[in-house]
């Protein structure tokens, strides 16, 4: 989880210096995709105790997701 976690993150900073513009695309589709694998993991946190307020961290990680497939979208039709 940590890992597809902080992926979400490195790569939208990395589209910051894309080389094109279907460069800028590419890594905002790969944070999509860590976002899908970090909720993933989420979902299976709920079934341990060791994991509270994991609904919140989900809601959070989909608010992130509603951001980043907006962007991708807009990037699309410019």
């Amino acid at each position: 989880m940590l890992r597809s976690g902080t992926s979400i993150g490195a790569n939208v900073r990395e589209s910051e210096h894309a080389q094109s513009k279907a460069d800028f695309i590419h890594k905002f589709k790969i944070s999509a995709k860590e976002i899908e694998e970090t909720i993933y993991w989420l979902e299976l946190c709920k079934f341990s105790n060791n994991y509270p307020n994991v609904d919140d961290l989900i809601e959070q990680v989909n608010n992130i997701s509603r951001i980043v497939n907006k962007i991708i979208i807009t990037s699309k039709q410019q």
